[in-house]
């Protein structure tokens, strides 16, 4: 096939739609974007529909693109992302976005569920049980500690009085005790998706290059975390990506 072919493809797969043609007021700007994200990017790398469009949510989520987002929900549907994954990926934004940003997406996400008739609410994927006061931070350690050991409380114990052990505590309790102890999406996923979030976000290139290692551990290959990035890109902008991979160039070469 050839790039026209293609993109018409993924369109019709992921959008039910044909390509842009000529017609409206941008038809010409359709064509470039269709053709480079679904007619290139799309074909090139391992990673299949499905996970492109866990890692195209996550990373419209991040930059609270609304109006993509929606139109990205049913594609992900299409690509053969359930529900349920799809609402996972946009839960475990909050901690690094904050939680009205990700309450925005799960407004929009939501509106693009019911459009498609999906029965609200899903079903839950919590797993943690209350059954006593530290159970969210010993069940976050025991995700954390083997991809990060003790990196976290290590980089702060310089913060004064309570916070030098409050705020390694918070990030174990909230990003993975709350979120990684989830049922719905696989750790392997969650990983990979968190590294395209930070690159997202610009700025925390430090963050990624260490959630690109643990990627590695949480048993992405290379190639994978690469694909993820460069897939990113469409969305974020080529400095974010480049600024990504250079971060990562000595953990990825």
């Amino acid at each position: 096939m050839d790039r026209k072919e293609r993109t018409e493809q993924k369109m019709q797969k992921l959008f039910h739609s044909h390509a842009a043609g000529d017609e409206g007021a941008d038809g010409e700007f359709m064509q470039i974007l269709q053709g480079y994200i679904f007619g290139e990017v799309c074909y090139t790398g391992s990673l299949d529909d499905r996970v492109r469009e866990l890692v195209t949510v996550t990373v419209l989520t991040t930059l609270s693109a609304l109006p993509q987002l929606k139109a990205h929900v049913p594609a992900a549907l299409n690509a053969g992302c359930t529900p349920v994954e799809v609402r996972e990926a946009v839960y475990q934004c909050a901690p690094f976005i904050g939680f009205p940003q990700t309450l925005n997406a799960i407004a929009a996400m939501n509106e693009a569920f019911a459009a498609a008739g999906v029965e609200l609410p899903l079903p839950s994927q919590k797993t943690l049980t209350g059954e006593d006061e530290d159970e969210r931070y010993r069940k976050g350690l025991a995700i954390q500690a083997p991809l990060y050991g003790t990196e976290i409380a290590d980089r702060y114990a310089w913060l004064p009085g309570d916070f030098a052990q409050a705020v390694p505590r918070f990030l174990t309790e909230l990003c993975f005790g709350d979120f990684a102890t989830r049922e719905g999406l696989d750790g392997r996923t969650r990983e990979l998706l968190t590294v395209v979030l930070l690159a997202a976000l610009g700025g925390a290139e430090l963050q990624v290059k260490s959630h690109a290692a643990g990627a590695l551990k949480a048993g992405s290959t290379k190639e994978e975390v690469v694909c993820a990035l460069v897939h990113a890109g469409c969305y974020m902008g080529i400095p974010r990506l480049f600024n990504a991979l250079n971060a990562c160039k000595e953990i990825l070469a």
